[in-house]
């Protein structure tokens, strides 16, 4: 697949994912909490699009609350990342040898830990919910994002044009914000594209697990963690979630992926090649 065709096709899964977000509501006119045990486990009709769970729950309603959710925590947590990691890259990148081997064993010896014991571990003893969520995955998130942007800082501090803003004497903040943060903005905001579905997969897999999102509040993961043991009889309830998941992780990484070929000219010749 080309450089063109991942573009256009992850911006139209996510657009009409995007879509739903935003009129989903309007679609629906169940609540994702409302029970009705008449109407349990009743397959996909007019009534109910997607059909309901073991407590008469409209699987719609409750998908869409779920991809909400995913949404929300992936954006926010990457930019959470974004945020930090720029913070800390750029800091160890202008430092001297000594201030920067310190800070980048530091955040060598966080990266170290296992991921998902680290998020168990903070979610079990910060709690479960949004915002426990969201902190256990920047404990550890931020780090990828720091090492890349240090990188850059240090490459481009050898670039001509740095050198010659240094030379005029353009002070440190004036010299990284004006000059060299618009030229490595575009591989920065690649990598956080990237860790949006990494941080949208650890938030379903810790709603399947039961240390997430918590009910009422539907989660993607939740519901297909509920579903599995019905799957042979009521299908529809492993169905949806699960393929929201799928395509919410897989439209993002089409575009993370095309960004990356965009400023990487090596990588977008290889993909165009038949």
């Amino acid at each position: 697949m080309n450089y063109l065709s991942k573009v256009r096709l992850g911006t139209a899964i996510l657009a009409f994912l995007l879509f739903l977000f935003i009129f989903g509501s309007l679609l629906c006119p169940y609540e994702p909490a409302a029970t009705s045990l008449i109407d349990k486990n009743t397959p996909p009709s007019f009534s109910h699009l997607f059909g309901t769970d073991e407590l008469g729950r409209d699987v719609f309603a409750r998908t869409l609350q779920g991809m909400r959710f995913s949404l929300t925590i992936g954006v926010l947590a990457a930019s959470i990342d974004l945020f930090i990691g720029t913070l800390w890259g750029t800091i160890a990148g202008f430092a001297n040898k000594r201030l920067e081997e310190l800070m980048m064993r530091i955040a060598e010896l966080i990266y170290s830990l296992p991921y998902l014991l680290v998020v168990i571990l903070v979610s079990v003893f910060v709690g479960t919910g949004f915002y426990p969520i969201i902190v256990s995955m920047i404990c550890i998130g931020w780090i990828q994002m720091a090492r890349i942007v240090r990188l850059l800082v240090k490459e481009a501090r050898h670039a001509e044009y740095i050198q010659a803003a240094h030379a005029l004497g353009v002070w440190p903040t004036r010299l990284f914000f004006a000059h060299m943060l618009p030229n490595i903005i575009g591989p920065m905001i690649a990598a956080c594209m990237l860790s949006v579905p990494h941080a949208i997969f650890t938030e379903a897999f810790l709603s399947f697990l039961g240390i997430g999102i918590q009910p009422p509040a539907a989660s993607l993961g939740s519901m297909v963690g509920d579903a599995i043991p019905a799957m042979r009889f009521y299908p529809w309830r492993l169905l949806f979630p699960a393929s929201f998941i799928s395509l919410l992780i897989f439209s993002i990484m089409l575009l993370s992926d095309s960004l990356r070929d965009h400023y990487d000219p090596k990588q977008r010749l290889i993909g165009d090649e038949p």
